[in-house]
């Protein structure tokens, strides 16, 4: 979706698959992690609560503008550095635990591209997470939602194929909405997106597609499972 000028709001409606996918993962103190195409921050904050001083974040935004905000906020509570990069260019001085993305892919021109740099990025045993919608599957009042702006705006149905084909393990995909009638956080929502005030109508919020992948090990420069020795559990 696009940005919300209001980052609580967005984080009220779309927290859930957010907590759920660092509570899989175990994101914890210390960790390295890069949130691309920060936006408007609040995946960056989020990382940054949760990682601590000891951890590290790389917010990375093609707006310059958009990054220092978001560097500002997340520097409150954990290391930031500040990067402007398009997902496409993206490069980092280090590799990360994780790399996340949220609401990027449906933008970009080449979204597999994104995915491979986001895995190349990340170390061996780390994680790549994104989460993307399939807007068509919205509806408000039984009319399906469709966004012009975007470029691939169902992406979220490819997203476990996408990372799949990018050459990452695929350990687990789902997708979340959220569905309401009448006044509430979902209505308000949609309003502030849209300007429309869908009244009493019944809302479904797109469902945001979560999917995680993890990077193997590196064997004469090609990348393959990681060993049953590894220490992350599941």
């Amino acid at each position: 979706m696009p940005e919300v000028e209001n980052g609580l709001l967005r984080n009220d409606v779309y927290r859930r698959p957010l907590e759920t996918a660092l509570s899989r993962l175990g994101v914890s103190s210390g960790w390295r992690c890069v949130d691309v195409g920060a936006g408007n921050g609040d995946v960056s904050v989020a990382l940054a609560q949760i990682v601590g001083r000891t951890g590290r974040i790389y917010s990375v935004d093609i707006d310059p503008l958009a990054r220092d905000g978001v560097a500002s906020r997340a520097a409150e509570f954990s290391q930031v550095v500040a990067i402007t990069q398009a997902a496409e260019d993206l490069l980092l001085p280090e590799p990360v635990d994780l790399a996340f993305c949220r609401f990027l892919l449906m933008h970009v021109n080449d979204p597999a591209t994104v995915i491979r740099r986001m895995a190349a990025a990340t170390k061996p045993g780390g994680f790549v997470v994104i989460q993307e919608p399939i807007t068509s599957a919205g509806r408000i009042d039984d009319t399906a939602f469709s966004m012009e702006g975007a470029l691939h705006p169902d992406i979220g149905s490819l997203l476990p194929s996408l990372v799949w084909q990018s050459g990452l393990e695929l350990v687990d995909c789902w997708a979340e909405s959220q569905a309401w009638a009448g006044k509430g956080i979902v209505s308000g929502y949609l309003e502030h997106l849209t300007g429309v005030d869908p009244g009493d109508s019944p809302v479904i919020l797109p469902p945001l597609v979560t999917a995680i992948g993890r990077v193997g090990e590196m064997v004469n420069g090609i990348r393959g499972e990681i060993p049953s020795t590894s220490t992350t559990e599941w």
